[in-house]
């Protein structure tokens, strides 16, 4: 009987074992948020066991379960969601956003979304709404004053201007030190291939300015090297991860969003001109004979009192017959110069779906028109997405853009005649520049002048009519560029999952350069046109598992590779001297001159491993670990492998101690270590020395150079290192928010351009002897300072002061970066980053100038300041009264220096206000005079009367820059808006869901700063050299814009 029974019992357990497994059953289905757009990383556990996953990248999930069982739906930042498994295998649904957490998910490395208390080091986002808002044409720009520890530089007003990004100061001394760019887990090129200088050359935009901002979710910035580890060597500065807006699942219509703008811009500032003095000198004018005599010869205003009753024959007496015309000032002659700048921009977006694909769809036209006569910039953008759930497993996406940049003419910077902003700093304050605006109705200029053949102008000996040089002599650019990629997401178990993708980066542009003959740098006409074609592509897959160890215990692990390959093309041609005029091809090249042709190209590639896991205790404490091996291939193969690891911790306080919630939402401590590496400057093939054949030769062969920079076949990678720790605190459920963080990473084996002995042959090498590091301090504090049913007023402040020194150069003292005319940009041992050393005025033993018959004595090169601030921030006012949203945004910096030519030779022309003083009576340079000898000197102050032509000219020149240096303190007034949505009730009997209205300006004032005449965030381009100089820049834009946006 007892056998009987015991059988009778084993067939029943098998029964409802075979029961149990026949209802279990793979559950699938897409989690959206609250506008239907897929929403990664989600947890999903079956309620009461261990059996959890996560929605991956496009919102998809899969998850074994049986009818009955509840399945538990959490993300940080909305409500908890639990759905009863019934006899459907799909399970969809929208989550529904938490007001109180709405702000505690961020995008990390990959793309990955984390709970922003998991992460254990700094990492700020910005909302793709408030990139738009701003309506600046580069999204580098947009970022000014919003985040803690970035450092932007829009390079000036011009069209095309290029923007410079910095975070956390400068790691490398010789390469770019500029974040790595990902957009939708592509990275891409950032570069800025401009030829602007201190001696001319013209802008280029950079990579990022290609991105539309309309297309943007979010920027999230990965500031130091435990948030940008996982991305290897190309990260050692940081990381900014753009992410574009994705399609809809809604499956009841399509989606339609339109956005047009219009803006109109001014310069924000122009130098203090005087108005009392016009051209000539020693103070005489001898009047304008056919451009060839008198002082329409002289570009400088020490000429005769302007408005007391003179007349004079001048550049335009030619419309009286030669006669002597009125000596006028023209106070407004630069200002009428610019012209006011329109921009129009207009997207028009669709989207739409269902559970088991969407997509969307945009296009943008972006067309500008420059302060500056006849210059422009126009960016075409095309970009479409699409995720496709293939089977309960497997999902597809893949998403593409078009860019298609354009300019018929960038402006000419720096100190170049064809260069307007350069000719307003020398012209004569009795110049009508309105008059020279028609140069097709002028006369020609007389034969003998450097002008020769081409319009008149009111000086023929330096410059060109400025109308005639930006009508006809045109820099060219046109860019056409493709960013795409595709995701295979497979679910292989319930616990394992695989992502494959491959993406690319495939740009083509050309720069053109021509000149009309007449030219004053080019009488011959010139033309040169360069062509480059960049490639970058990243293939990599990615292994991921996350579930329950235990109850208390979950964790996630991913693991992967990926391989890079990138390759460089550039081809360029020139004319030097033109047969035809007015036929710009180098065919057309004038007989017997030589064109110059060339052609280079360049081939990178990048292998990697890479791991990252979390343990999470109790959902309050999280341990992080990642790892990377790079295999880069311009390195020697004995030294191309270098390994990247980093830990993070993060103790979220106020879970552990259960502190009240309504008091402290969230107060957590982090901290972590890392290392990450970079190349630096080190290019391709730089490993073997080759000999180049120059042009000339003997006996019909040409001559062959050895290198004078030797390559070195041991060079290794350049490594920083270092640790941050944190605090994050939310308060009086999020009422009062606050994030402090403090940092110090060192950068060692800098690549360095190493002096050689002449016995070599060759006069440098490059090693790895360098060492730079940072360490400071960043601040982001928030608070809700109001909040009822029809207010709120929310004020977002941040601050950050970073240390940056120059520690080691191997045996070098002194390394330069840039400069213009005598004064250089440096890296010196000892000092920050961008020293700005130059001729400074020879002082007495008390410090005072010292002075030999009334002028000053110039001394020889010294430290004259540092383009590196002390410190930089930014503060934002938002104040909601129903439909009703006013923002207010101020940044600046404090510290740091500028050298401005601009004021150095706008003082040595007479042409600025300070130069007034002493015109009529004398100047006495405060300052002391030796009137013993050298051996035995005594000295006395000086009171020695100079003319004030004389006085300007000895302290204010090429041959002396400490007069000229100044700090670049500002505050400025960056931005405020004003947004208008229309009640829903006005819209019920239309077609329209959403509409509102904004006007928005853009840098409005300065609040403060002490460098006079510029903007002391001007730069010639984004490069490391040409920080801290400035000359002849194109003025920042004020801008005002006027916006509407519609949503269907």
């Amino acid at each position: 009987m007892k056998t009987k029974f015991s059988g009778i019992l084993t067939l029943f357990l098998a029964f409802v074992v075979q029961f149990t497994f026949a209802q279990e059953k793979t559950i699938s289905g897409t989690v959206s948020d609250e506008n239907g757009l897929p929403l990664p990383g989600v947890n999903i556990i079956v309620k009461g066991t261990t059996n959890g996953t996560q929605t991956d990248f496009d919102g998809n999930y899969s998850i074994s379960a049986s009818a009955g069982d509840v399945l538990s739906y959490s993300f940080v930042g909305y409500t908890k969601k639990e759905m009863t498994v019934g006899a459907s295998n799909n399970i969809s649904f929208g989550m529904t956003p938490d007001v109180q957490a709405i702000d505690e998910v961020v995008i990390t490395a990959f793309g990955i979304k984390k709970e922003e208390k998991a992460i254990g080091y700094a990492v700020q986002t910005v909302k793709g709404d408030d990139i738009a808002e701003s309506n600046e044409i580069n999204v580098v720009n947009s970022l000014s004053g919003k985040v803690a520890g970035v450092q932007v530089t829009n390079s000036s007003g011009a069209t095309g201007a290029s923007a410079r990004i910095i975070l956390r100061g400068a790691s490398s001394i010789t390469g770019n030190n500029q974040p790595l760019f990902v957009i939708d887990g592509i990275p891409v090129d950032n570069s800025n291939f401009g030829t602007a200088g201190s001696t001319g050359g013209f802008d280029l935009p950079n990579g990022a300015a290609d991105v539309n901002p309309d297309d943007i979710e979010s920027v999230t910035v990965l500031k130091g090297p435990n948030a940008a580890a996982l991305y290897g060597l190309r990260a050692s500065n940081g990381v900014i991860v753009i992410t574009t807006k994705k399609g809809s699942t809604s499956k009841d219509k399509l989606g339609i969003t339109f956005n047009s703008s219009v803006s109109f811009e001014n310069p924000l500032l122009l130098p203090d001109f005087q108005n009392s003095y016009g051209q000539g000198g020693n103070p005489f004018y001898f009047e304008f004979i056919d451009g060839q005599s008198g002082d329409g010869g002289i570009d400088e205003s020490w000429g005769p009192a302007l408005d007391v009753g003179y007349e004079f024959v001048q550049w335009n007496s030619y419309t009286v017959d030669g006669a002597p015309l009125p000596w006028v000032s023209q106070p407004d002659n630069i200002k009428d110069f610019y012209e006011t700048g329109i921009t129009l921009n207009n997207n028009l977006s669709f989207s739409g779906g269902s559970d088991k694909a969407n997509f969307r769809l945009s296009m943008g036209l972006m067309d500008q028109e420059g302060m500056v006569p006849n210059t422009d910039f126009r960016r075409y953008n095309i970009g479409g997405v699409t995720s496709l759930q293939v089977s309960d497993k497997i999902n597809v996406s893949l998403n593409a853009k078009y860019i298609k940049s354009q300019s018929d003419n960038l402006v000419t910077v720096g100190y170049d005649n064809e260069n307007p902003v350069q000719q307003m700093i020398w012209s004569g304050r009795n110049v009508d520049f309105n008059a020279l605006r028609d140069w097709e109705s002028l006369p020609l200029a007389a034969v003998g002048t450097a002008a020769e053949g081409t319009p008149l102008n009111w000086n023929t000996v330096f410059q060109n009519n400025p109308f005639w040089v930006l009508d006809t002599n045109l820099n060219g650019y046109e860019k056409d560029r493709i960013i795409g990629g595709v995701t295979l997401n497979f679910e292989l178990t319930k616990w394992l999952s695989v992502q494959a993708k491959t993406g690319v980066d495939f740009w083509k542009s050309q720069t053109t350069e021509r000149k009309a003959k007449g030219s004053n740098n080019a009488p011959e006409g010139y033309y040169r046109v360069i062509d480059r074609t960049y490639n970058e592509n990243n293939t990599e897959v990615l292994f991921s598992s996350a579930g329950n160890i235990t109850d208390d215990l979950t964790y996630s692990l991913n693991a992967g590779g990926n391989t890079m390959y990138r390759r460089n093309d550039l081809i360029f041609a020139s004319a030097p001297q033109l047969e035809l005029p007015g036929l710009y091809n180098v065919s057309n090249v004038k007989t017997g001159v030589d064109p110059v042709q060339g052609a280079t190209y360049a081939e990178q590639k990048i292998n990697s491993l890479f791991g990252f896991g979390q343990l999470a205790f109790k959902n309050m404490l999280f341990v992080d670990v990642t790892a990377r091996n790079d295999w880069s291939s311009l390195l020697p193969a004995d030294n191309n492998s270098f390994f990247y690891p980093s830990v993070t911790v993060s103790a979220v306080l106020s879970d552990m101690f259960d502190m009240d919630k309504s008091t402290v939402s969230l107060l957590k401590i982090r901290g972590g270590w890392s290392k990450v590496g970079s190349t630096g400057a080190l290019g391709a093939y730089r490993l073997q020395d080759t000999y180049s054949f120059s042009t000339t030769g003997w006996d019909g062969t040409n001559f062959l150079f050895y290198p004078s920079t030797i390559n070195n076949p041991e060079i290794g990678p350049e490594t920083t290192s270092g640790y941050e720790f944190g605090l994050d605190a939310r308060l009086f459920e999020n009422r009062l928010r606050f994030d402090v963080t403090y940092y110090d990473q060192t950068s060692e084996d800098l690549i360095v351009d190493v002096q050689l002995s002449s016995a070599t042959g060759s006069g440098s090498s490059l090693q790895n002897v360098g060492e730079m590091r940072n360490k400071g301090w960043e601040v982001q504090l928030g608070g809700t300072l109001v909040k009822t049913d029809d207010w709120q007023v929310d004020l977002e402040i941040n601050y950050a002061k970073n240390e940056n020194e120059v520690v080691s150069l191997g045996d070098l003292e002194t390394l330069v970066l840039g400069g213009q005319w005598s004064s250089t940009i440096e890296a010196r041992v000892g000092e920050a980053y961008g020293t700005i050393v130059g001729p400074a005025f020879e002082r007495a033993p008390n410090g005072d100038i010292l002075y030999n018959n009334g002028l000053p004595v110039i001394g020889g090169s010294e430290v004259l300041g540092n383009v590196t601030p002390d410190w930089t921030g930014g503060a934002n006012l938002i104040v909601s009264y129903k439909n009703i949203r006013f923002d207010a945004l101020v940044d600046g910096k404090m510290g740091g220096d500028i050298y401005s030519m601009t004021t150095s030779w706008g003082r040595y022309a007479g042409v600025l206000d300070e130069t007034m003083q002493g015109r009529e009576t004398g100047v006495v340079g405060q300052g002391t005079m030796n009137i013993g000898t050298d051996a035995n000197p005594q000295y006395v102050p000086n009171n020695v009367i100079v003319s004030a032509e004389d006085y300007n000219k000895a302290a204010f020149s090429n041959s002396i820059a400490e007069s000229s240096v100044f700090d670049a303190s500002y505050i400025k007034l960056r931005q405020m808006g004003l947004t208008y949505t229309f009640p829903k009730k006005w819209l019920e009997n239309i077609a329209i869901d959403d509409v509102n209205f904004s006007v928005v300006g853009r840098n409005l004032a300065f609040l403060y700063k002490k460098a006079p005449h510029i903007d002391p965030e001007s730069a010639f381009d984004n490069s490391n050299g040409n920080q801290g100089l400035e000359f002849g820049q194109l003025p920042s834009a004020r801008s005002i814009s006027f916006n509407v946006n519609l949503k269907f």
